[in-house]
C-alpha cells in the first residue's frame, strides 16, 4: 500500500507559486459555520470563503445534490446540453429580470463574458466607435486581463504590459463625474451595487437611478457585477432587487455554487442575440456537477424565510460590533447590507485590518479584510444566531488585543 507523506503549511512554501500568503492553520473539515484544522482546533467561520459558502460547510442539500449527480454524469462538451444546466438556467430566469443565461466557472469569467457581450452588442447595433467602458475606482471585477483592467485598482492591473483600451474610471457615487464622461460612444457602465474589495461601500440610491438614466440616454448597457452581492447576500436574491434599478446584464458567481465553482451571466433576449454561435465559450461552463449543486443552492436560498433571516442576522452583527466598539473604540463605523458587512477602522488604527484578522484567527475566528482599513464579514446566510454570538465574543478578544497593543 502506498504511504502518502503528510502535508502541512510548510508544503505550501515548497510546492506552490508564492502568489498567496495563507494562514498557518490548514483547515481539514467543516460543518455549518464551524471549521477544524489539522490539529483539531475549532474555528467559527465569519468569512465564508469570501462570500462563497452561503450555506456554510457541507450543507446536506448540497452534499446530496453533488453525490447524486456524481453518480450520473460529470461532464459534457457544449456540443450537448444537460438537464442540471437547463433546470438551473430556468430557475435563474424565473427568479430575475433575465431571459437568457450563460454559464461560466468564476466571477472573472462571467464578467469577461459580460464585457465582451457589451462590446459586441454595441458593435452590432451602433458601430465600432461605441466601445467605451466606464467603471469605478476601487471596483473589483476579477483577475483576467480584461476584468482587472476594468476593475478600478491599478495595483492589480499594472505591470502586465499594454492594457485593453477604451476603459475609463471615475469615483463611485460621483454623479457629476459620470455626467461629464458618458457619451454616445459609451457601450457600457460596469459597477458593483456594493463595492466589496473596495471597502463595503453601498451605491447611493440617487446615484444608481442616475446611472440607469444616463445609460438609457446614451444607449449604453448597465452591467451589475453581483458576484459578491448575489444569491441572498444582502437579504434579497440579488441586490438590484432592493433598488429601483434593473441592470441590462448581471453577473453572479461565488455563492451560486455554495462552494462549488460556477458562475453565470444573465441578460435579456435582445442583448443575448449578440453572442451568436462561436462568439464566446467555456469548456466547463454549464458543467452538470456544478449546475446540480447550483440548483440546490437556489432551492434553499431563494426562500423568503431565509432571505428575511439574513436581515435579522445583519442586525445581530451590527449591534454586536457596536457593543464591542463601545468597549474598544477602534472602528469609525459599521457599514454594508445583509451579511456583507465592513467594520471601518478609525484614524488611530488605519492600515491595521490585517492585524485584526490575524488576531481573530488566534481566538478561533475566521474573518476577512476589504482593503487595509476595513474588517469584512461574509458568513453563511444560515449561520445560527448562537454562532454569531459566540463568534463576536471571540472577535471581541481579538479587538481587545489589537486595541491594547
Amino acid at each position: 500500500m502506498t504511504q502518502h507523506n503528510p502535508v502541512s503549511r510548510e508544503t505550501f512554501d515548497q510546492v506552490m507559486v508564492p502568489n498567496y500568503a495563507p494562514a498557518k492553520v490548514v483547515p481539514v473539515k467543516g460543518e455549518g459555520s464551524r471549521v477544524w484544522d489539522q490539529e483539531g482546533r475549532e474555528f467559527i467561520d465569519f468569512a465564508g470563503g469570501i462570500a462563497v459558502n452561503c450555506l456554510g460547510h457541507c450543507h446536506p442539500a448540497l452534499v446530496k445534490a453533488l453525490t447524486e449527480q456524481g453518480q450520473k454524469l460529470w461532464h459534457l462538451s457544449n456540443v450537448m446540453t444537460n438537464e442540471p444546466a437547463l433546470r438551473l438556467g430556468q430557475k435563474l430566469v424565473d427568479a430575475t429580470f433575465a431571459d437568457k443565461v450563460y454559464f461560466a466557472n468564476s466571477g472573472a469569467e462571467a464578467n469577461e463574458a459580460a464585457l465582451k457581450l457589451a462590446r459586441r452588442y454595441a458593435l452590432d447595433h451602433y458601430g465600432e466607435q461605441k466601445d467605451q467602458i466606464i467603471a469605478f475606482k476601487q471596483g473589483f471585477h476579477g483577475r483576467t486581463f480584461f476584468t482587472v483592467t476594468v476593475g478600478g485598482q491599478a495595483a492589480y492591473s499594472d505591470g502586465f504590459g499594454p492594457k485593453p483600451g477604451a476603459v475609463d474610471h471615475i469615483a463611485y457615487n460621483d454623479v457629476a463625474a459620470l455626467e461629464a464622461l458618458i457619451s454616445d460612444n459609451t457601450c457600457a457602465v460596469m459597477m458593483e451595487p456594493i463595492q466589496g474589495e473596495g471597502g463595503i461601500i453601498k451605491a447611493d440610491p440617487a446615484f444608481l437611478n442616475k446611472v440607469r438614466e444616463l445609460c438609457d440616454k446614451h444607449n449604453a448597457l448597465l452591467i451589475f457585477d453581483e458576484v459578491q452581492t448575489g444569491m441572498g447576500r444582502t437579504g434579497e436574491l440579488y441586490a438590484y432587487m432592493g433598488t429601483d434599478v434593473t441592470p441590462d446584464i448581471l453577473t453572479t458567481a461565488k455563492a451560486l455554487g455554495g462552494g462549488f465553482p460556477i458562475a453565470a451571466m444573465l441578460t435579456t433576449d435582445a442583448i443575448a442575440k449578440s453572442l451568436k454561435i462561436g462568439t464566446h465559450g467555456s469548456t466547463y461552463g454549464g458543467n452538470p456537477l456544478a449546475c446540480a449543486v447550483g440548483e440546490a443552492v437556489m432551492d434553499v436560498v431563494n426562500d423568503r424565510q431565509v432571505l428575511d433571516g439574513v436581515k435579522h442576522k445583519h442586525q445581530l452583527f451590527v449591534d454586536g460590533l457596536n457593543a464591542i466598539n463601545a468597549k474598544y473604540p477602534i472602528f469609525e463605523t459599521v457599514r454594508g447590507e445583509g451579511l456583507l458587512l465592513g467594520a471601518v477602522l478609525n484614524s488611530d488604527y488605519q492600515g491595521k485590518a490585517r492585524d485584526v484578522m490575524v488576531a481573530a484567527v488566534e481566538q478561533g475566528l475566521m474573518c476577512l479584510v476589504a482593503g487595509a482599513s476595513v474588517v469584512r464579514f461574509t458568513p453563511s446566510l444560515v449561520i445560527p444566531d448562537s454562532d454569531i454570538v459566540e463568534g463576536l465574543a471571540r472577535f471581541e478578544k481579538a479587538v481587545a488585543s489589537v486595541a491594547q497593543g
